[in-house]
């Protein structure tokens, strides 16, 4: 029945500009099993063809190569459907994230399990880019990756550090405990402040449950924000940086130095994928350069921007290694179509850093300039 559907010729048409061969003997041939893929691809788009794939519809050897073919071919920009013009009209007539809507995703993605996230993070829970310049695991990238962003912080002793989007808390305890540094951490997942804080008993550090925009005032010399800038939606950029600016100590050396270490994009938009939007990241959406750029006018100076994007792909690779070994030894919750959208969910976020879609910035900002500029460090 799949084939000699009316609209098959017209999707195998599309995948030919791809360079793939609809049912062909390629890696990243998909095989179509349902005849109602045809027309739920070509009318809902991305969506739809993430929803077939949970649903056991159609299957790839090579799912990752697949998607990144799509992508370098552009078909994304090309086949539209419902649910990206209606996600359009959403953005431009509200702000998906407020208070209220922010808090949806900490719900949804990062209270799923800290099980499934220790399973597939490795030894540390960082939920962000390793760094691989001379690492060779994943565990050594991630730590690489702490290390680099305490580096470019010029973190010392007796320093007070703000965390914004502390995650698991793993950022802020190895700062603790290899800079001696004091710490506050806020994120907005009950599961994560949880581990957070047992992570880091007996640390100078403290972790709330805390919306970024209720910070107060306070007297911080350093700021970070790691993998969080991605929640926080353009309209609410010029808040997130007058927020960190009003939480840096102007008597700090140099006034205060801030890091931002966050996933971008090619061309500046007001919202994500669609599929992501439904069942991965809810209210989400990533930052160009000239959206960070505009936010940052008036209130910070560019120290340094650090672009290391293909570090991502690896990353990813190695997630999904660690979950696919791991899917046996956790909970029934994490069923066939649960394990089908995670698999598309870090395929295509491979497929997006490696057509160079995506990118990884870490931008080291300070309030004033830093006279004569700062030394490399990298």
């Amino acid at each position: 029945m799949a084939a000699s559907h009316p609209l098959r010729a017209r999707v195998a048409a599309l995948l030919a500009e791809a360079g793939l061969q609809l049912d062909g003997p390629g890696p990243c041939d998909p095989q179509v099993h349902e005849a109602r893929f045809f027309p739920r691809v070509l009318a809902q788009g991305s969506l739809g063809l993430g929803e077939a794939y949970m649903d056991g519809w159609w299957d790839v050897a090579d799912l990752d190569g697949m998607l990144t073919r799509l992508l370098a071919a552009d078909l994304d920009t090309r086949v539209h459907g419902w649910a990206e013009r209606l996600d359009g009209l959403r953005a431009r007539l509200l702000n998906l994230q407020t208070r209220r809507r922010s808090r949806v995703v900490g719900e949804r993605h990062y209270d799923l399990g800290n099980d499934l996230y220790a399973a597939m993070l490795g030894r540390r829970l960082v939920y962000s880019c390793g760094y691989w310049h001379d690492a060779h695991d994943l565990d050594a990238a991630q730590e690489a990756k702490l290390e680099l962003v305490c580096r470019k912080l010029r973190l010392q002793p007796g320093m007070r550090v703000l965390d914004i989007g502390c995650g698991w808390g793993e950022a802020l305890q190895y700062a603790a405990s290899r800079y001696g540094v004091r710490g506050v951490g806020v994120t907005i997942s009950r599961e994560q402040a949880e581990y957070a804080q047992r992570l880091c008993a007996g640390l100078p550090v403290e972790i709330r449950l805390q919306d970024y925009r209720e910070l107060e005032p306070a007297a911080f010399d350093r700021v970070f924000s790691i993998g969080m800038f991605e929640h926080v939606g353009v309209r609410n950029y010029p808040t997130f940086f007058a927020v960190v600016r009003r939480c840096l100590d102007p008597a700090a050396e140099h006034g205060g130095l801030a890091l931002l270490h966050t996933i971008g994009s090619n061309v500046s938009t007001d919202r994500t994928d669609p599929w992501i939007a439904r069942y991965i990241f809810p209210n989400s959406m990533l930052p160009s350069m000239a959206q960070i750029a505009r936010a940052l006018e008036g209130r910070f100076v560019v120290e340094d921007w650090h672009a290391f994007g293909p570090d991502y792909d690896r990353t990813l690779q190695a997630w999904r290694a660690n979950v696919e070994a791991a899917w046996e030894r956790l909970p029934a919750r994490y069923d066939t179509r649960f394990r089908r959208m995670w698999r598309f969910y870090l395929a295509g976020s491979m497929a997006t850093f490696r057509s160079r879609r995506s990118q990884l910035w870490q931008v080291l900002l300070s309030p004033r300039g830093v006279p004569g500029g700062l030394p490399e460090v990298r």
